[in-house]
């Protein structure tokens, strides 16, 4: 039975580190890396409505309890707030497009949520988080069978469905909306379909086994002292939503009239930039519950991801601007935007180790990497209307890295304080960090490749010449999302 399988993997997990789930981490002791596998070992909100407690419950104290509900509460919230990224996402992305593309923008992103929720439930959950199989993939638990509502062991662990559900589905959302951007403005609705579906139901939930299940190939990867960590997901989220907008942006091709006949890039000005900064603060906004919540607990150190997040985005965006003013003589808007974007995904996977001068160096590196990053690709013939390969492939990639020389603290994964190369832990963190980040970069090129091209062979993934000038609000829904007066008012 599954609820036996993922009991007993909970429970080896916690012998293999002696955690004691209810007890406050504080900054000078380490923090447990069962704790984050095991991910949500506290019970959930929703126990205050039930009638019959479990058993366990009544052999508590009532501050244990209420701690367990609390962290609870501040889990379901954090997915909230990562929920509320969609928007941001959308805002950003139909800001940075034209006028003749918003309505299919926002379709694409409901579809990112509401396909992406119902595959990971169907499959998605059960690759990411089922009985380990080869220590490559879950091989059970498919639309939550076999689940209970509480797990329980011993006498602190407890694990809710619903709320560890809740908190992944989010995640798998984002990491399915990144590609949506780097894909905008000509691409197959049908063909996205596919792509937010098999993303959110295989190809990122195999990324998530790999490290966060406990028992995938990088949640054991060590060189020397040095295991590799990614306390949030700059690599397993972000990374890997990065690379298959690579794939789709590469398969898909520049859109008509990027390039001129000598190959040079062309500005195709996105509508409104004021949408994009809108959903910029939106996402950032979010990022607190990305970050924070993945501390899966409430406890001392939620504070101090919110500020390692809020830091870093700031560096981002002063990175970001100082570069291109520099370069240009201007500030350009849209590029200090996606610095601040660029930031939040540099310190996604140091946010419980760095501490807060880390965050700022990690975030204003990441600044200055978006702005050369997008520069770059763009002169290679990939056009990326919203920069989404930079920001969060790219940075993704940096970000992990980024761990390897910034860490300071133990974030519970990296099993030891002051393991970045500059606090004198040596090059095997950096290492690691790399091989890491590599993996999954190989995974999800590989399979996001192979899904792209047999699209292109079967159904299709561009939309015709025709189409893409009349703009797909009109080609693929059948009216334009930003409408003008009928004309029978106005006569």
């Amino acid at each position: 039975m599954f609820e036996i399988n993922l009991f007993y993997s909970a429970m080896s997990i916690y012998e293999r580190n002696k955690v004691n789930l209810l007890t406050k981490s504080k900054p000078q002791e380490k923090r447990s890396r069962g704790k984050k596998i095991i991910f949500g070992a506290a019970g959930i909100v929703s126990a205050i409505f039930l009638s019959a407690p479990p058993a366990f419950a009544q052999e508590l104290m009532p501050s244990e309890v209420n701690s367990m509900l609390l962290t609870s509460l501040w889990l379901l919230v954090a997915g909230c707030l990562v929920f509320l990224m969609q928007a941001g996402f959308a805002f950003v992305e139909a800001g940075l497009t034209r006028a003749k593309n918003l309505g299919n923008i926002m379709a694409k992103n409901l579809a990112d949520m509401s396909v992406g929720a119902l595959a990971f439930w169907a499959v998605g959950w059960g690759f990411a988080f089922g009985t380990d199989k080869g220590s490559l993939i879950g091989g059970d638990a498919f639309f939550l069978s076999g689940m209970p509502e509480f797990f329980t062991g011993g006498e602190v662990d407890v694990l809710s469905t619903p709320t560890f559900f809740f908190f992944q589905v989010v995640f798998a959302a984002t990491a399915v909306t990144i590609a949506s951007g780097a894909m905008a403005e000509r691409t197959k609705f049908s063909a996205y379909l596919i792509f937010a579906a098999v993303m959110s139901g295989f190809i990122y939930p195999v990324a998530v086994h790999s490290f966060w299940h406990g028992d995938g190939i990088l949640s054991d990867l060590k060189i020397g002292d040095a295991r590799f960590s990614d306390f949030a997901g700059s690599t397993i989220v972000h990374s890997a939503g990065g690379w298959a907008a690579l794939m789709g942006a590469i398969f898909l091709g520049p859109r008509l009239g990027k390039f001129d006949s000598k190959g040079k890039p062309r500005a195709l000005p996105g509508h409104n930039i004021g949408f994009a900064v809108i959903g910029v603060f939106i996402l950032w906004f979010g990022w607190f519950g990305f970050n924070a919540g993945s501390e899966l607990a409430m406890d001392d150190w939620v504070a101090h991801c919110i500020m390692t997040t809020l830091l870093a985005a700031s560096s981002g965006v002063v990175g970001a601007g100082s570069t291109i003013w520099l370069k240009t003589g201007k500030l350009d808007v849209g590029m200090a935007a996606n610095g601040a974007l660029a930031g939040l995904v540099s310190i996604t996977a140091g946010t419980g180790a760095m501490n807060f001068l880390g965050a700022v160096i990690s975030g204003l590196i990441g600044g200055v990497i978006v702005v050369y990053s997008i520069i770059w690709i763009e002169k290679k013939g990939i056009d990326d209307p919203v920069g989404a390969i930079s920001v969060h492939g790219i940075c993704g990639v940096w970000g992990t890295l980024a761990v390897g020389l910034f860490a300071r603290h133990d974030d519970a994964f990296l099993g030891r304080e002051n393991a970045g190369l500059f606090y004198g832990g040596g090059l095997e963190q950096l290492l690691v960090q790399f091989l890491g980040a590599l993996i999954i970069a190989v995974w999800v090129l590989g399979a996001s490749g192979i899904l792209f091209k047999l699209m292109k062979s079967t159904v299709g993934l561009r939309v015709s010449e025709e189409e893409e000038r009349i703009g797909l609000d009109i080609a693929e829904h059948g009216s334009p999302g930003i409408a003008p007066e009928p004309k029978f008012l106005v006569e």
